[in-house]
């Protein structure tokens, strides 16, 4: 059994592995150049959860009057809805959380006593790991390299007027006009905050909708959301280019259209760490993306050596980067192991409403010709959301028609990620409808609506065919 694990990166994947590793009674190095807890504390789901969740509080404010909340000077509903976003103070919250959740990760590791080294760090061979100043012999490493943003080299970006999502947080105001290019998951959350805290947004997307990859259902939702709120959503367009005006920014689209504003933010993806790693010399083998390649127990093509998170391009989640890691040492440590089921991964889009997904897709049903039916109640139906004056999304379950087995679901509304917990439990150990329908909630609940959605799939009869409401 390995006894000596160097660790390469200090993010989910890399600290939770650490913790793993450590408890198993191996000897760890964690090796990180930047600060532990990585890009998902450092510089991406940290800060721009925070910044959403700062816009979504102004939206749960804006509703106070419709619930008979008035100012005390008697001030008329619209002046009442009316906040103005400090963003320099949004941003200094926001440094201040990330030290907090970097230093909470750094007592985990000196509590469990892992080895943590300042510094990049290469391979020199599957057992060997050289940083700037020494060398550590390992048993077995642990590939967490993590990725950074993608840029153009005609939309490249400078930290003041054109930005990627890791640049946003030294904003001293809210932009006047920000431009975002890519209508992914990144792209359309922060649309949808910036738009919220008061900045006019122009959303430039390559499809008809933005989150063309969520169910239909949910992306059409957020995009009459968006444009519901007063944000310019050009669909079917790309950016070619992107100038720094000195006084703001001007974006060429593909079809020659200049459009102005006063940021710009560029969305267009991940690429993966992998350069300058001593991968190649180590026999680490990449996929034409640059990606590490993988098996189901986070193994490389190189004997002993281990990846996981964004640097695998398995699935660009904190939660799966942490999953992989903690998998890996038990796989190296001789602990049962139950491989990475990407079947059974919950996903959440941080927009305003949020769209939490687990399992099949509607799509990936059809294509595999499963046979199973749809229920799907509206939330607004709710009376917890009726109490809380919440009008918008639903809830949507895939059941299997002969076993009864719940194959995949679909939330949107608000706190949408927390609310997916008792389906993605469904999905992963394989529960039926039955099983959800029968179990208690609490009554008003949001949560409520999953169980009445699981009721009334049963005894399904009618594959590929939602229950008549």
């Amino acid at each position: 059994m390995a006894s000596r694990i160097v660790i390469i990166g200090g993010g989910p994947g890399g600290y939770e592995a650490a913790i793993v590793a450590r408890k198993q009674g191996a000897e760890v190095t964690l090796i990180e150049r930047q600060g532990l807890g990585g890009n998902a504390v450092l510089t991406d789901v940290v800060p721009s959860k925070t910044v959403i969740a700062t816009a979504e509080w102004r939206t749960i404010a804006d509703r106070a009057p419709s619930l008979g909340i008035r100012a005390i000077d008697g001030s008329d509903t619209e002046e009442f809805s009316e906040h103005e976003v400090d963003m320099a103070a949004v941003n200094q919250r926001i440094s201040k959380l990330v030290l907090k959740q970097s230093h909470d990760i750094a007592t985990r590791m000196a509590k469990n006593d892992v080895q943590v080294v300042e510094g990049s760090a290469r391979l020199l061979s599957p057992t060997l790991v050289e940083t700037e100043n020494d060398r550590f012999e390992a048993d077995a490493v642990l590939l967490a390299l993590g990725a950074r943003p993608r840029t153009l080299s005609t939309c490249e970006p400078d930290g003041e007027r054109i930005l990627t999502w890791t640049q946003l947080y030294d904003l001293k105001e809210l932009p006047e006009h920000l431009i975002v290019v890519g209508s992914g998951v990144t792209g359309a959350e922060f649309a949808g905050a910036y738009c919220i805290l008061g900045s006019e947004v122009t959303l430039i997307s390559s499809g008809d909708r933005v989150l063309e990859n969520q169910d239909p259902e949910a992306s059409a939702l957020i995009t009459e959301v968006f444009a519901a709120r007063g944000m310019n959503v050009i669909g079917r367009s790309r950016a070619s280019a992107a100038v720094n005006t000195g006084n703001g920014v001007e974006v060429t689209l593909s079809d020659g259209t200049v459009i102005e504003g006063s940021h710009c933010l560029m969305a267009v993806g991940s690429i993966p760490n992998t350069a300058d790693a001593g991968l190649e010399e180590a026999g680490v083998n990449l996929n034409k993306q640059g990606f590490i390649e993988v098996d189901r127990v986070s193994r490389t093509s190189a004997r002993g050596v281990y990846a996981a998170g964004d640097c695998t391009g398995v699935f660009p989640l904190a939660s799966v980067a942490a999953t992989q890691g903690r998998i890996a040492m038990a796989h190296i440590l001789g602990d049962a192991v139950a491989p990475l089921d990407l079947g059974s991964i919950a996903a959440n889009v941080f927009t305003t409403p949020e769209i939490a997904s687990v399992g099949a897709t509607e799509k990936q049903l059809q294509e595999r010709g499963i046979f199973y039916q749809v229920s799907r109640l509206d939330l607004a139906r709710n009376p917890r959301a009726k109490m809380l004056g919440i009008d918008q999304g639903f809830v949507k379950i895939f059941g299997h028609t002969v076993t009864g087995q719940v194959l995949g679901a679909v939330i949107v509304g608000s706190r949408a990620g927390e609310h997916i917990f008792p389906l993605s439990l469904a999905v992963s150990q394989h529960l039926t409808v039955d099983n959800i329908a029968d179990a208690f909630t609490v009554y008003p609940s949001l949560s409520g609506t999953i169980a009445e959605a699981a009721r009334r799939l049963h005894n399904m009869t009618d594959p590929q065919h939602a229950p008549t409401t």
